[in-house]
């Protein structure tokens, strides 16, 4: 079959769909992802297409805030959604594909393949899509409204609203007029999560896939030998906010290497995006910093991990089988810090307005607690099969 793959957002949003891609692949599938530009994950031996919109240059620009969104849209981040839809159809229509697999951001993916006449499956990489009673959408609400919790997904449908006048300039390139009726549902919606982490709700529909994360066993890659050394040098937490950059990086930075000299630990610290930085006077041999490292590389050696709660982190350390201090900043993250804390993997979320050393120094303690239940959790979603259950739902398509 021929596969179209599209996906918008950060590293953790084109990862799962790089490592799809890669599965499908190696199958005898004619794969081709598009996805953003300098996305931060590694592509390589893919068949892929840009789709003209750097979110990494949006975050620097405007930050990852929603309301700071709001207020940058006519500078930044309009043009770039108008570009980001328009080339997820032009390149959807140049390959031709079989089905398309799509981000919700991708908000033109359902109308192209309504188009062609194709089956579309999105991606619920947060499951923000399909309501239930169980949970409020991830990112809209952060308490339980119990029988109520199915209204908040509205409000995920919003952007669709939003972006409508976009979504039609997108389409005009398609055969014949734009069509006025709604797209058509997906056929199937995927949620690459582990059910370790997020039982499966009860009332979800059959169409409703929960896969397990998408991992790709390939192997980690090949370390720099500075951060081998260091590895090696004895006990070592590791400290990554991903995308985030909003707010102080050296305080945020200080508090994490601070805390993990109260216990001993010595720090590897990911600065990503800019959420993290080393103040100079902290600067030691028990501290080891680095823009980006393959996470599966680095976290299996790890005391614990200290990050931001993004859905791809949150799986990388709990397949690491190493508890998590989560210190939430938007999104769907607070929802993380509360489910890794019920399951007993994590300590209690520190916000991170209040990140400084004693509060961190206090989580750190609560999640050396979780390690026996964060190591057998571990061995349990290494044992899952995420691709190729999510591969064989769109194959049935």
């Amino acid at each position: 079959m021929r596969l179209m793959l599209l996906t918008a957002g950060s590293r953790g949003d084109v990862e799962p769909f790089a490592a799809l891609a890669r599965c499908a692949a190696a199958q005898g599938h004619e794969v081709r992802l598009a996805a953003p530009e300098n996305p931060g994950a590694d592509l390589a031996g893919l068949d892929t297409v840009g789709l003209e919109v750097d979110f990494q240059r949006l975050v620097g620009t405007q930050g990852a805030s929603p309301w700071t969104a709001v207020r940058h849209y006519r500078a930044e981040v309009g043009p770039g959604m108008r570009r980001m839809l328009s080339a997820a159809v032009r390149e959807t229509l140049a390959f031709r594909p079989d089905v398309v697999v799509h981000h919700p951001k991708v908000l033109t993916a359902p109308v192209v393949a309504d188009a062609l006449g194709i089956p579309h499956v999105v991606v619920e990489t947060v499951p923000v899509l399909t309501p239930t009673r169980e949970f409020p959408a991830p990112g809209v609400v952060t308490r339980d409204l119990g029988p109520f919790n199915r209204w908040t997904y509205a409000a995920t449908r919003s952007a669709a609203r939003m972006f409508r006048r976009d979504i039609e300039e997108a389409c005009a390139q398609l055969p014949g007029s734009t069509p006025a009726a709604p797209p058509s549902a997906p056929t199937a919606s995927l949620v690459p999560i582990s059910p370790q982490l997020l039982p499966r709700p009860a009332d979800w529909p059959a169409s409703t896939h929960l896969t397990g994360a998408w991992h790709d066993d390939a192997g980690a890659p090949e370390l720099d030998p500075a951060v081998l050394r260091f590895l090696r040098g004895g006990a070592y937490l590791v400290a990554t906010f991903g995308s985030m950059a909003a707010g102080d990086p050296s305080s945020r930075g200080r508090a994490v290497v601070e805390s993990a000299r109260a216990h001993g630990l010595r720090t590897l610290l990911l600065t990503g995006w800019g959420g993290l930085a080393l103040p100079d006077e902290l600067r030691g041999d028990d501290v080891h910093v680095a823009r980006s490292v393959s996470l599966d590389a680095v976290l299996p050696g790890a005391a614990l991990a200290v990050h931001h709660g993004g859905a791809g982190t949150v799986h990388a350390v709990a397949r690491a089988g190493i508890p998590h201090v989560v210190v939430p900043f938007l999104a769907d993250q607070p929802f993380w810090g509360r489910q890794l804390h019920r399951l007993g993997l994590a300590a209690t979320p520190v916000p991170r307005k209040h990140l400084a050393t004693a509060r961190l120094t206090a989580a750190v303690v609560e999640a050396l607690s979780c390690a026996s239940t964060a190591e057998r959790v571990g061995r349990e979603i290494r044992e899952e099969h995420g691709l190729q259950t999510a591969l064989d739902v769109v194959l049935s398509c």
